[in-house]
C-alpha cells in the first residue's frame, strides 16, 4: 500500500490520516496555521478545486470578497514553506503532481481490494491499522465530516472484501481477523457480521459462527429492536430461505 520508499523520501508528502503533516525529503515542514485548512482541502481533492468554490467552503461565514481574500492570504503563506506544494491556475488550485498524499495510497488499496484485483502485498496489509485510520481527527468542518464518514464506510467495505479474498486464497484464519476488525468498528453492520460468520465457517469453526450470529441477534434486538435478516439467519443456521413466488 505504500509508495516506493525512494520516491517517498525525495518528494513532498502530505499526510491527512491521523492528523495533518508535511514532509519534504523526509524532513518535517511547518505549515502556517492560516494555511492548514487550505492544504488539507487540496489534499483530499486530487483533481483540483475551483478557487471561488474552495473559498466558500473554507470560509463559509464571511462574504465572498472576504473569503477570496482569506484564500489568497492562505495560498501566499503556503507558498513560503520552502518547498513547492500547490499548482496555481487562473481559476483552479491543486497540489503539484510531484506531491504525495497518504490518503491516495489507502484509496488505491481499497479500490484494488473492492475490484477483486489485489496484489499479494494488498492481501498482506494488517487489518488493524486500516480500521484505525481517521481523516483529520479533531477537525469538525462539514466537508471533513462528510469525507471522514465516506472513508470509514469505504474501509469497512474493503475489510469485508479483503476477508472474502483471503477465504478464496485458503487463508481462513486471516479472513476471520480481517473482518473481525470491521465488526468491532461497527457491530450493527449486518454485512460485516455476515462476512465474519462466513469466515468462521470457512475456517471450520461452526460453533464460533453460531455464537457470532447469536451475539449479533442480541445486540440488534437491544439497540435497534429488530431481528437479523432472513438471509443472514439462513447463512448462520444453514437453513434455505424459501423462494419468493412471483
Amino acid at each position: 500500500m505504500d509508495t516506493d520508499p525512494g520516491t517517498a523520501l525525495r518528494a513532498p508528502l502530505v499526510r491527512v490520516l491521523g492528523g495533518l503533516s508535511v514532509t519534504d525529503a523526509g524532513r518535517p515542514i511547518a505549515v502556517p496555521p492560516g494555511s492548514r485548512r487550505l492544504l488539507a482541502y487540496l489534499a483530499v481533492h486530487p483533481s483540483g478545486v475551483d478557487r471561488r468554490a474552495a473559498a466558500g467552503v473554507l470560509w463559509p461565514a464571511v462574504t465572498d470578497g472576504r473569503a477570496g481574500g482569506n484564500l489568497r492570504s492562505a495560498l501566499w503563506r503556503l507558498q513560503q514553506v520552502g518547498c513547492p506544494l500547490v499548482r496555481c491556475e487562473p481559476y483552479t488550485l491543486s497540489l503539484g503532481d510531484h506531491v504525495g498524499v497518504d490518503l491516495r495510497d489507502v484509496e488505491a488499496w481499497a479500490d484494488r481490494v473492492l475490484d477483486g484485483t489485489p496484489t499479494a502485498e494488498d492481501l498482506a496489509v494488517p487489518p488493524g491499522p486500516i480500521a484505525d485510520l481517521e481523516l483529520l481527527p479533531g477537525w469538525y468542518d462539514d466537508w471533513v465530516l462528510a469525507l471522514r464518514d465516506r472513508l470509514e464506510l469505504r474501509l469497512l467495505h474493503a475489510l469485508e472484501a479483503l476477508s472474502r479474498l483471503l477465504q478464496a486464497s485458503g487463508r481462513a484464519d486471516a479472513a476471520v481477523e480481517a473482518v473481525q476488525v470491521a465488526v468491532l468498528a461497527d457491530p450493527l453492520r449486518e454485512s460485516g457480521q455476515r462476512a465474519l460468520i462466513e469466515a468462521h465457517q470457512a475456517a471450520g469453526d461452526w460453533a464460533a459462527a453460531r455464537r457470532q450470529y447469536d451475539a449479533f441477534r442480541r445486540i440488534l434486538r437491544r439497540e435497534v429492536g429488530v431481528e437479523p435478516s432472513a438471509e443472514l439467519t439462513a447463512v448462520a443456521t444453514g437453513r434455505r430461505v424459501p423462494a419468493t413466488r412471483v
